[in-house]
C-alpha cells in the first residue's frame, strides 16, 4: 500500500506554532534525526466526518517517544485537538490521513549515537489519502524476519524500523505479488510487511500473539474486540506459515485501510470470506456510531 506525499497531494503540517502547505523542508543534514534514525511517528485516518480511535494513536505516538528516548512535547488531547484543527483546512470530501511525529535535532553530549532528548521536536502532518484495497491483496513469504525487542527499538513507531518492511515489499513485487508475510526471528508469522494478520480456520479467527516484535495495532485490538463482542472465538496465538496456508481465509488490519483480504499467498488462493466481510461490517458500524456497546 502506497502513500502519495508529493506536492500534488494537498497536504497541511502544523511545526512551531503555525500551519503550512505542502511539504516544509524541517529536518537538516546534521539533525539527529536525518543522520541517526531518531524519528516516530503514529498514523490515524479521517473520513466522512469521523477519525476512528484518534485519541489512542496520539497516545501512542508519546508512547513511542519515550521508548525512542525523545520527551513528548505534546500532551495526547493537544495533538487531537490540532488533528481536528487540521482536517477543517481540507475539502472534507477525501480521506485524509493524520501523522503526528517526533524526532530528535541532537545527539547527547555523552555519545553522538544517542538522541539528546531535550533536543526533541514536534510535527503534526495530515495529507489527503484516500482508503484503499477493497479488492483485496497478494501475500508472498518473505525471507526477511522482524527484529526482536533485544535488536531493535520494536517498542516504538519508529522511522527506523520501516526501511526492513520496505526491503520485504521491494523483494516481494520482484516475484509478482503485493505484499510479504514476515516472521520473527524463530520463524513464526507476526504480520504483513506493513499491517497486522488474521487468519480463520473452522470459523475460528487467529492472530499471531502479541510477542514484541511487531507493533500489535489500534486496529487490530479494536477488530479483535469487535469480533469477539459479536461471538466469535478469537484467539492470539503463535502461528506458522503452514498455519496460514491451511486457513480458510485470511485478512489483515491496519489504521491505513482497515480490514483487507488476502486473495493468494504464494501458490495458495483464498476467496472473500465471510468473516472477513463480518470484520469489516463491524469495524465500520462501530465508527460510524451504528454500534457504541464496543467502546
Amino acid at each position: 500500500m502506497s502513500v502519495d506525499t508529493s506536492p500534488r497531494t494537498a497536504t497541511w503540517t502544523y511545526v512551531d506554532g503555525e500551519w503550512i502547505s505542502g511539504n516544509p523542508p524541517l529536518i537538516g543534514p546534521t539533525s539527529h534525526a536525518m543522520w541517526l534514525g531518531s524519528t516516530v511517528f503514529d498514523g490515524a485516518r479521517w473520513f466522512d466526518g469521523i477519525a476512528p480511535d484518534l485519541d489512542l494513536h496520539c497516545q501512542r505516538v508519546n508512547r513511542s517517544a519515550v521508548a525512542m528516548g525523545l520527551t513528548p512535547l505534546k500532551t495526547a488531547e493537544e495533538i487531537e485537538a490540532l488533528a481536528w484543527e487540521g482536517v477543517k483546512k481540507f475539502d472534507g470530501k477525501t480521506p485524509v490521513y493524520i501523522k503526528p511525529m517526533y524526532w530528535g535535532e541532537h545527539g547527547s553530549a555523552g555519545s553522538v549515537v544517542m538522541v539528546d532528548g531535550e533536543s526533541t521536536r514536534f510535527a503534526l502532518c495530515l495529507f489527503e489519502a484516500p482508503m484503499g484495497g477493497r479488492d483485496g491483496f497478494s501475500l508472498t513469504v518473505s525471507p526477511y524476519r522482524r527484529p526482536s525487542p533485544e535488536s531493535a527499538t520494536t517498542d516504538a513507531k519508529a522511522g527506523a524500523l520501516y526501511p526492513n518492511s520496505g526491503r520485504a515489499v521491494r523483494e516481494a513485487k520482484s516475484r509478482g505479488f503485493d505484499n510479504a508475510l514476515m516472521r520473527d526471528l524463530n520463524g513464526n508469522v507476526v504480520e504483513t510487511a506493513s499491517s497486522n494478520i488474521f487468519m480463520v480456520k473452522d470459523g475460528v479467527v487467529y492472530t499471531p500473539v502479541a510477542n514484541r516484535t511487531f507493533l500489535a495495532g489500534i486496529t487490530r485490538a479494536r477488530v479483535i474486540g469487535l469480533l469477539r463482542q459479536a461471538g466469535f472465538d478469537v484467539r492470539e496465538a503463535t502461528l506458522t506459515v503452514e498455519d496460514f496456508m491451511d486457513a480458510d481465509e485470511i485478512f489483515t488490519s491496519g489504521n491505513y485501510s482497515k480490514v483487507v483480504s488476502v486473495i493468494k499467498l504464494d501458490d495458495r488462493e483464498f476467496q472473500h470470506g465471510p468473516v472477513t466481510r463480518k470484520a469489516l461490517d463491524l469495524y465500520m458500524d462501530w465508527a460510524y456510531g451504528r454500534n457504541n456497546s464496543a467502546d
